[in-house]
This record gives structure tokens, C-alpha cells and sequence, in this order.
């Protein structure tokens, strides 16, 4: 499993790091411009993400507006839905406001609510088919 993860905070980086790690290759981008940059080289060398967790709220471009503009640059290249990447935003904030943005708007596959468990990423990845 190949994973962009796109946290700004050290330690919530860390966290997921260490939850991924043993699943696969992992990438890194600290905000949504450079997840968007990733995403697009990922896409252009043939070996997408099959995963991205990403933080809401952070500088320059925030998760959201990432997700939108990932979402367009599947749409450009024929990524049809069903083979999208699976994106999971993660945020410290659980509004229903919020969550809504994230699924409805964005295009999200799943949200999960800041701090993050093991077993509940976990249980995300399995549902999508992505771990056993």
C-alpha cells in the first residue's frame, strides 16, 4: 500500500507514521499545496497513492481544498469513481458542518475525529480492502 500522509503538526504526523509503517510505502507533505504536488508526481510516474490521510486545518491549502483539487486531477486522468484514491480526513474538529464539507463536497472517503486511534484506522483501511 503506498500513503501520502499530509499532517502540519509533528507529532500527528508521527502518530500516523508509525500506525502505516508496517503496511507499506509512505510519503509525506506538511500541507495541501505539497500534497497536491505529490499527488499529481505520484500520478505522472504510474504509481498513485492507495491511500491519503489528510489533516483539515493547516497552512496555505487547507485539506479540504486539497481534496477538491485531487478529486479534479482523477477527473482529468479518467480515475473513475470506485478506483479513486481512498482519503480519510482527519480533524481535531467533528462539526457537522464539517464532516459534511469533507464527504459531500470533497469527495472524502472517510473521517475520523483527532486524537486517532490504531484500531479505528485500522478498521477504516480494512473496510476499504486495503489491509486485512
Amino acid at each position: 500500500m503506498k500513503t501520502l500522509i499530509v499532517e502540519d503538526d509533528f507529532i500527528s504526523r508521527k502518530i500516523l507514521k508509525e500506525i502505516l509503517a508496517p503496511y507499506g510505502e509512505l510519503d509525506i507533505a506538511i500541507d495541501g499545496e505539497e500534497a497536491v504536488k505529490a499527488f499529481r508526481m505520484a500520478c505522472d510516474e504510474g504509481v498513485g497513492y492507495d491511500l491519503i490521510c489528510m489533516d483539515i486545518m493547516m497552512p496555505n491549502m487547507d485539506g479540504q481544498e486539497s481534496l477538491k483539487l485531487i478529486r479534479s486531477i482523477e477527473k482529468e486522468r479518467g480515475i473513475h469513481e470506485g478506483n479513486e484514491v481512498k482519503v480519510v480526513m482527519i480533524s481535531a474538529l467533528g462539526d457537522p458542518k464539517t464532516v459534511v464539507e469533507a464527504f459531500y463536497r470533497g469527495g472524502a472517503t472517510s473521517y475520523l475525529v483527532k486524537p486517532i486511534g490504531k484500531q479505528k484506522l485500522l478498521s477504516e483501511l480494512r473496510n476499504f480492502g486495503l489491509i486485512r
